[in-house]
């Protein structure tokens, strides 16, 4: 990719991170309500995920904050701990051992997540995404987005029914025009060449505007369903929003396996979210691993150390900012910036804007992610592809983030392993008894995985039958492998007649090792 200069690359990015900020608002505030923290604990953990982590981070499109799926442990350590102040503590101790994490190159562990696994994951996200925005564009905003579990004492019937009896005509007429325009924005090439007016920011301002118009009438959106952040009316007011970490609880044990928890979970968050938003990124560029998790450890030490959240690189920014064409890490910054400036100086503007607008753009956002075209994609691959895929959705959205990419990957071996003890090794006895010589030609490697397949072929052989088993490309083959067919050779074949011949094998594990040419030493006479 060509070099862009800064101030060229700002321009460019400006739009992405004007939108990044409008989708991380509520957010920041919603993970803090469900979290039992301050509010503003959220939005001092979002701005320094854009300033700190985004800076420091290489990666190009993810954005960190307040993370969702710490939102329960973030919950039960306050509780446990009975102060924030304490809770603070157990923040810096997780963000100093990510650091270490970082420094042991821990983040290589990305490496082995599948790629169908990611997908599906990033498909389950976009619909919990869809099912959480669904209230909040009607004017129902009993749940906020902390929780990413959809089917805890999840009742169809009583959702419906409360989500009928409190919807609110203008929400929805909010929601639909801001969906328009988002939608319009995306298909008129013209508007869509307005990079400096992104269609997020067009329908915030309709979003604001509709809802002056309507005040005083029976479509008023009412102010619990507007995004709320404290406006600070003095001096004293200003130093009340940060809150200082109570030392003393380096000095509690509890207080370390919090934090050791905290690390663990938010490093392995980090790194899925990394893959997903390394996938998401059209220039295909690669995130250093090691570097974000060390990034990702002192932007946690600091949002502790100043009153904010613990925090992760998040899907949900991550794919907004993909989806609004930010290029680079300065769109993470820009967000950044932006929530702190409007935080200290227009909090009574950002609170006229309806959730229903942020719901609309989180809808899109949500169903790019999860679109039906991703699905036919993975169909259209075959099973050992799909199956992955669609457990890991189904697991996301039915339970949580981790769990669901463990089953994802749980799939994953499964089909590898059921695909190596498959390989090329098992012919069919109707196979075996129609041909006039039999070959087996052994793949690069031969573990104990493929000892069950080798086995039964080596059982349906016919007597008085002439066989080849090639290990010429094999790179390494198993001792457990190698006395099978030695066995074989040496005893059966002799036994009914068996005409075998062996082709490059070496004679013991360690020479696979060593490298070392030579053949495997069986007493059978036709045996080479």
């Amino acid at each position: 990719m060509k070099k862009v200069s800064f101030f060229a690359d700002l321009k460019q990015n400006l739009p992405s991170g004007l939108v990044v900020f409008l989708v991380a608002l509520p957010l920041c505030l919603g993970i803090a309500l469900a979290s039992g923290a301050p509010p503003l604990s959220g939005i001092i953990a979002g701005i320094v995920g854009g300033l700190v982590i985004g800076f420091l981070s290489n990666s190009n499109i993810s954005v960190s904050g307040p993370a969702a799926g710490l939102a329960a442990i973030v919950l039960a350590g306050i509780t446990d701990l009975g102060s924030f102040e304490l809770f603070l503590a157990a923040g810096i101790i997780a963000g100093v051992i990510q650091l270490v994490l970082g420094f042991l190159r821990a983040g290589s562990i990305s490496n082995y997540f599948p790629n169908n696994v990611i997908e599906g994951m990033l498909a389950g996200i976009g619909v919990i995404i869809i099912l959480k925005q669904i209230p909040h564009s009607v004017g129902y905003d009993k749940d906020f987005e902390g929780n990413q579990r959809i089917f805890d004492g999840f009742n169809l019937q009583e959702y419906l029914t409360n989500l009928s009896n409190a919807i609110s005509p203008g929400a929805v007429i909010v929601t639909l025009v801001s969906l328009t325009i988002l939608i319009t924005w995306d298909k008129v090439y013209m508007l869509k060449r307005i990079k400096m007016l992104p269609g997020a920011l067009v329908a915030v301002a309709v979003g604001i505007a509709l809802n002056e118009v309507f005040k005083g009438t029976s479509l008023e959106i009412a102010k619990e369903h507007l995004v709320n952040l404290p406006v600070p009316q003095s001096t004293e007011d200003f130093k009340q929003l940060i809150t200082f970490p109570d030392l003393k609880g380096f000095l509690n044990l509890k207080v370390w396996i919090l934090g050791a928890t905290i690390a663990i979970v938010a490093s392995i968050e980090t790194l899925l979210c990394i893959e997903a938003s390394d996938r998401m990124d059209v220039h295909k560029r690669i995130t250093d691993t090691n570097l974000e998790l060390k990034a990702q450890g002192i932007g946690n030490v600091i949002s502790s150390f100043i009153g904010g959240l613990p925090m992760t690189s998040v899907v949900v920014r991550s794919s907004a900012n993909a989806n609004a064409g930010a290029t680079s890490k300065s769109s993470t910054i820009i967000h950044g910036v932006f929530m702190l400036i409007c935080v200290l100086t227009i909090p009574f503007l950002l609170n006229k804007i309806p959730l229903a607008t942020l719901a609309a753009v989180l809808l899109i956002v949500g169903y790019k992610l999860a679109s039906p075209a991703k699905l036919k994609h993975f169909w259209e691959k075959g099973k050992y592809q799909f199956l992955p895929f669609i457990a890991t959705l189904i697991a996301v959205v039915a339970l949580d983030l981790l769990k669901g990419v463990a089953i994802g990957i749980g799939f994953s071996i499964f089909y590898l392993l059921q695909g190596n003890m498959k390989r090329a090794y098992y012919f069919s006895k109707e196979q075996l008894e129609d041909a006039d010589e039999v070959k087996i030609d052994l793949a690069e490697e031969v573990s104990f995985l493929n000892k069950a397949a080798i086995k039964k072929t080596l059982k349906n052989i016919e007597s008085n039958s002439k066989v080849i088993i090639n290990a010429s490309k094999t790179s390494y083959i198993s001792d457990d492998i190698i006395e099978m067919i030695e066995d074989f050779a040496n005893v059966r074949a002799v036994e009914e007649n068996i005409d075998v011949r062996l082709e490059g094998f070496k004679t013991s594990y360690k020479e696979y090792a060593n490298d070392q040419h030579s053949h495997v030493k069986v007493t059978h006479k036709r045996t080479i």
